[in-house]
């Protein structure tokens, strides 16, 4: 497989400040912390593939251009575009909700959209088979009109109503894997049958008001947005299990035209911001499955972008098993945490897993196929 791959050194320029995990240092919460989003796991990501000579199989894709107004304003309010925009020729500040960013921050994340759509074009145009996009900031909590947990614009939307636009494609799959609900997806698409957004996420955690078994979808769109709460705790096997019995079979009846990943590894066993445990066999795993969906239904077309991921001795590992699936690697490098999470007790699929797994699985049927 011919494996696109974006990065950019200044996606590590984005400034999110000190901050106690995901607040900001202020009252009881000392300074001197860096936030839980910097730069580093992306970096350790990066440097783990070039040390590792993944990166040597890659297609490096250099040569990408920030969104435009244009592409941007599809997805989000001119209002909210506004507002930030000013936000970053000034000082920096929040974007919505637990979103910080310094000056120049807009423009870094314009970047980081532009990354995803250029990626996408590659991959329509059929230049590579699919790409991975080691994007910052993250884009699957940013709404239309705020940003969210640490989300200022919503990547993958804005790519993929770009290359509607430009490649007539319809029916396109979100299939987001990150410990926090996919709430940006749902939201921008809660009404619309031609995208299926499926998010897979610790129970009530972020956001706590969004992401339950019964949001479904409304009026044309009922139906085609699929959650799976996960009960904290959740390891490979429940994983596995939700990826079986919902995501595989939802993506089958629904046939897209392009599937995108929103791909976080914060569900990884040693996350400080995640409480599941995922390790790197099970976003292999994943990743193998949603591949193989899409070379079904899509030609292969698969576009995964970069979103959580706050372990920086950890999240180089799952990061890398995903692009080695993706490329179809066979000669892959050793994870040294696997002799011990795959250790862990209780990894198996649990009855309490499988009991709330299958209230999503239920929902499957209500997806009509084209």
């Amino acid at each position: 497989m011919t494996t696109g791959y974006v990065w950019k050194d200044i996606f590590a320029w984005h400034q999110t400040g000190d901050g106690g995990a995901f607040l900001p240092a202020r009252g009881l919460i000392q300074p001197g912390q860096l936030h839980a989003e910097n730069a580093e796991t992306k970096r350790r990501i990066h440097n783990l593939l070039e040390v590792s000579g993944i990166l040597d199989g890659l297609h490096s894709i250099r040569d990408i251009a920030a969104a435009t107004d244009e592409e941007i304003l599809a997805v989000h309010d001119a209002a909210y575009i506004d507002h930030i925009k000013a936000l970053s020729a000034e000082n920096g500040g929040d974007a919505g909700e637990l979103t910080p960013f310094g000056p120049g921050g807009y423009e870094i994340a314009a970047l980081s959209a532009g990354g995803c759509l250029t990626a996408g074009r590659a991959v329509m145009r059929g230049e590579i088979d699919n790409a991975y996009v080691l994007n910052r900031p993250p884009g699957h909590h940013a709404e239309p009109d705020r940003g969210r947990g640490f989300c200022l614009l919503a990547n993958g939307p804005i790519a993929v109503e770009a290359l509607r636009r430009e490649f007539g494609i319809g029916r396109v799959a979100f299939v987001d894997w990150d410990v926090h609900h996919g709430n940006g997806a749902q939201r921008i698409y809660y009404n619309d049958p031609t995208t299926l957004t499926i998010s897979m996420h610790q129970h009530h955690y972020y956001p706590a008001d969004t992401g339950a078994v019964d949001e479904n979808g409304s009026g044309a769109g009922e139906g085609y947005n699929l959650n799976i709460p996960l009960h904290p705790g959740s390891g490979h096997g429940a994983y596995m299990h939700a990826f079986e019995t919902v995501v595989i079979p939802a993506l089958d009846r629904f046939r897209p035209e392009l599937i995108v990943v929103l791909s976080g590894f914060d569900g990884g066993a040693l996350d400080p911001l995640g409480r599941n445990m995922a390790y790197s066999t099970t976003f292999r795993e994943m990743t193998r499955q949603v591949k193989s969906a899409a070379e079904r239904h899509c030609q292969g077309r698969l576009l995964v972008l970069h979103e959580g991921g706050y372990s920086a001795a950890y999240a180089p590992f799952c990061g890398a098993a995903v692009v080695e699936e993706l490329m179809g690697a066979t000669d892959v490098i050793e994870d040294p945490f696997i002799p011990i999470l795959e250790g862990i007790g209780m990894m198996d699929l649990q009855p309490h897993q499988a009991e709330a797994i299958a209230r999503s699985a239920a929902l499957v049927s209500r997806i009509e196929a084209p």
